[in-house]
């Protein structure tokens, strides 16, 4: 038994393995298209990457049911299968990645009454990594060298293959531009040291190195960013040490980062000392390894809901026709269950909502659509439903839903970050946060459409308000490509009855004059609209934007204010 168990265990690991590979593979070669300026290249790296965990998964599962023989659940085999595994990783430099897939390859395997920690890694048997792993950051003294020539070596130390446009003028630069950002800690321009993350972290067309200075005054955090003028060279365009900032650019309505990593578990721990308030769930998120995320969100679900009481209730907004969402007041998120039925004027179906948020997933969410993690067969305590609660889900949700003794075992589901509803927000803003958040929405929409998304459902209601006021989209059962989409003009009277035929309106029909009066019904929200972004009731406009996209003419984004750009080269 033991021999069968280890044999399976190394099989299992091995398909981890291949998967890690191939995984790094893709990331590596990011590094070339970004000296080549290959943007689309890049783009469809981001994409391919989310979808290679699972095909690996699949294949593991697939050889061990050819060459095994595991209808139904053999306790004593599975046992020790796992604790072979438990040894197996313990000298492993991505053990925590390793324990998720094994988790993964069991539950695709087995029913749900068995995925509890006998069997998988419900809770993980690391603590601390029992083997030194070299470190994911190098240290650079300026005492030895001085400052600025410090600096110039950080950055000749990365290959980008491609060089800089005038390297000494962008130290100098971002000299001057850390020393006023950080005013309120003063570093001595030699007593200090610079540890610097190995590998630059590469999304869309940008490449940012991470760091921090540590001095006798204290830690100071920075994210560099440096573009590529592929006509010039490179350049550094910003450098970031404001801990807001940070948490955008590492936030959860952006495309994930790629970055080259022999240890996952290093590079968040580095990350989560200069951003103490990101969860690891959120840092393996942000570089890549969204499934490892959500094993690490799932821990601190269930140990959330063993150290508090409060009760799930309906999540504050307006109810949905396609989605039933409820939350956990003291948890900052929201749960999502596709309705067993849609309400009227929703004319498609389940298997479609599910294709859109995954579009979603694959797409650059350019800081303004909500990253989404799904999951199936979750167990939530039913003690923490009340009875008016629970009836209303059997009414909306019943098919995704199972009873287990004292648990509540949801089919599918989908979990996102917690945010006050645009509409709702309005509703007890002052006039200047309504212009802020007005205006954020109509920039919300400019974002999305840049990178080829329209909602579809533009109402308030489908936005959200984060904790900085920046408005995110996270209502995706009708979102579609912008160039899929017909924007028309609204008919002249005349013009209608002389040939109605050519006004009829299609699916994919779109007479964007009609917004502000369709999303409100408060002239001063309109008013607010209509004021700073009155080109969004053009059709011509929006048309323009399609063409733009169709002849590869697309709007440069920054995950970063305008104002701490060095506007070079």
């Amino acid at each position: 038994m033991n021999r069968l168990g280890n044999r399976i265990a190394q099989l299992i690991l091995k398909g981890f393995s291949n998967h890690y590979r191939v995984f790094q593979a893709q990331t590596s070669q990011v590094q070339l298209h970004f000296a080549n300026g290959g943007w689309d290249e890049i783009q469809d790296i981001s994409a391919k990457r989310i979808s290679l965990y699972d095909k690996r998964v699949n294949e593991t599962v697939s050889y061990l049911k050819e060459h095994f023989t595991l209808n139904g659940l053999d306790e004593k085999l599975w046992r020790a299968i796992k604790n072979s595994y438990t040894q197996l990783v313990s000298f492993h430099p991505q053990p925590e990645l390793a324990e998720t897939f094994y988790n993964s390859v069991f539950c695709r395997l087995h029913h749900r009454k068995y995925f509890n920690n006998q069997f998988i890694f419900v809770e993980s048997t690391l603590t601390t990594p029992p083997v030194p792993i070299a470190e994911e950051y190098k240290s650079y003294f300026p005492v030895v060298n001085g400052l600025k020539p410090t600096i110039k070596e950080i950055f000749t130390q990365f290959d980008f293959k491609v060089s800089f446009i005038d390297l000494e003028r962008d130290v100098k630069k971002l000299v001057h531009a850390f020393l006023n950002q950080s005013k309120t800690v003063r570093h001595s321009s030699h007593l200090l040291r610079f540890d610097i993350l190995k590998a630059p972290f590469y999304r869309n067309k940008a490449a940012y190195i991470v760091g921090r200075v540590i001095s006798k005054s204290g830690t100071q955090p920075f994210i560099v960013a440096i573009l590529h003028d592929v006509n010039k060279g490179l350049y550094i365009d910003a450098v970031l040490t404001n801990a807001i900032q940070m948490r955008v650019i590492f936030g959860f309505a952006r495309a994930y980062f790629m970055v080259n990593t022999r240890s996952p578990s290093g590079l968040v721990k580095f990350l989560n000392q200069l951003m103490p308030n990101k969860t690891s769930a959120e840092l393996y998120n942000a570089i890549g390894f969204h499934k490892h995320g959500k094993s690490e969100f799932y821990r601190e679900l269930l140990d959330h809901l063993a150290h508090s009481n409060d009760g799930f209730e309906v999540a504050k907004g307006t109810p949905g026709l396609v989605m039933e969402v409820f939350t956990l007041p003291s948890f900052p998120y929201v749960f999502k269950v596709i309705r067993d039925r849609f309400g009227d004027g929703k004319p498609f179906g389940r298997s479609t909502v599910v294709k859109r948020y995954q579009l979603v997933k694959q797409h650059d969410k350019v800081g303004r659509m909500a990253d989404t993690m799904e999951f199936s067969n979750v167990a939530l305590p039913r003690t923490r439903f009340n009875t008016e609660l629970l009836e209303r889900l059997q009414q909306s949700i019943g098919q995704s839903l199972e009873f287990d003794n004292e648990y509540i075992i949801i089919k599918h589901l989908y979990i996102e970050r917690r945010m006050t509803p645009l509409n709702l927000f309005l509703q007890n803003a002052t006039n200047t946060e309504k212009r802020h958040v007005i205006n954020e929405y109509g920039k919300a929409l400019k974002e999305m459409m840049s990178a080829n998304i329209f909602p579809g459902d533009m109402l308030l209601k489908n936005f959200g308000v984060t904790r900085h006021q920046r408005v995110i989209f996270y209502d995706y059962d009708e979102v579609q490509y912008l160039t899929d989409m017909k924007f028309k003009a609204m008919p002249k009277s005349n013009d209608f009855f002389d040939d109605p035929s050519s006004y009829s309106v299609g699916p994919k029909d779109v007479f964007i004059e009609q917004l502000s009066t369709f999303v409100t019904t408060n002239q001063q929200i309109r008013d607010i609209l209509l004021e700073y972004h009155p080109e969004l009731v053009d059709p011509v406009f929006w048309q323009t934007q399609q063409r733009n996209i169709t002849n590869g003419i697309t709007t440069e984004l920054y995950p970063y204010p305008n104002e701490v750009r060095f506007n070079q080269p």
